[in-house]
């Protein structure tokens, strides 16, 4: 866990203790069971999402994928009698996916992709394959995650279902430290950043405050995230210029 992941985890532990002294009910088992499972199912997502924006692109058909796909898969077990598979755990994704991302050449790809894709392209990496499967794993995770949701609502509406969900992913991936230019980002962060936003999430819903707004609190999570990498941006390299600017002085001949 590097600093940013760190400091992450801090304000999730803060912002629960601030939901729970507003409204106990935060910490009954009921109400933390269901925000498990909302993590679970929108951290899936989250994860493929991730990918895609490391290489400093960004999936919007996550939310449709959602929706098509859990139409799909109740119509097959509800009308079809087709068997499902039995359910892995929603960690062991999360641990697979972070030894590809993390301890694989793949991964190493992806992030030099995200940096300079011209310069990962010159020493020899074949960028759109890259690319491509960056949203193949995309695809499949927002699959998953799809079955999982309608399994849990245990009802699909095809005209409001997923609907916005791909803002729960951005936001979450932005939350986790992913910059939208590429090329950052781990994916114990994305975990974090979607247990941060359900936190913020409960905290609308047990406020009263109308449902609506979830969709404004998720605008400017992304917003801040945004702002917040471009300043972050400017920082570093305003210090790289500096300690630059120190080594040719300090390496300058006395005259």
């Amino acid at each position: 866990m590097n600093k940013k992941d760190l400091g992450l985890f801090i304000l999730i532990v803060v912002v629960g203790a601030i939901v729970a002294l507003i409204n106990p009910r935060f910490l009954l088992p009921i109400n933390i069971a269901n925000t498990a499972n909302l993590v679970g199912m929108f951290g899936i997502s989250a994860l493929g999402e991730a990918f895609v924006i490391i290489t400093a692109g960004i999936e919007l058909s996550v939310g449709s994928m959602i929706a098509l796909i859990g139409v799909l898969f109740v119509d097959f077990i509800a009308n079809r009698g087709v068997p499902w598979p039995i359910a892995i755990a929603l960690i062991v994704i999360a641990i697979v996916m972070w030894v590809v991302l993390h301890r694989s050449v793949f991964g190493r790809y992806l992030y030099a992709i995200g940096k300079n894709e011209e310069a990962a392209k010159y020493s020899g990496i074949r960028t759109g394959r890259v690319v491509t499967s960056a949203y193949v794993i995309c695809g499949v995770l927002t699959a998953l995650s799809a079955i999982y949701f309608a399994m849990y609502t245990r009802s699909i509406s095809p005209a409001s279902h997923g609907q916005f969900y791909e803002l729960y992913a951005i936001a979450a991936a932005v939350l986790g430290g992913f910059s939208l230019r590429g090329g950052e980002g781990s994916l114990i962060g994305v975990i974090l950043g979607t247990v941060l936003l359900q936190e913020l999430q409960n905290l609308v819903n047990l406020l009263g405050i109308p449902s609506s707004l979830n969709f404004a609190v998720m605008g400017g999570v992304i917003l801040i995230g945004v702002l917040v990498d471009q300043q972050w941006g400017v920082f570093r390299a305003r210090r790289r210029m500096m300690e630059a600017t120190r080594r040719n002085v300090a390496g300058a001949p006395a005259e």
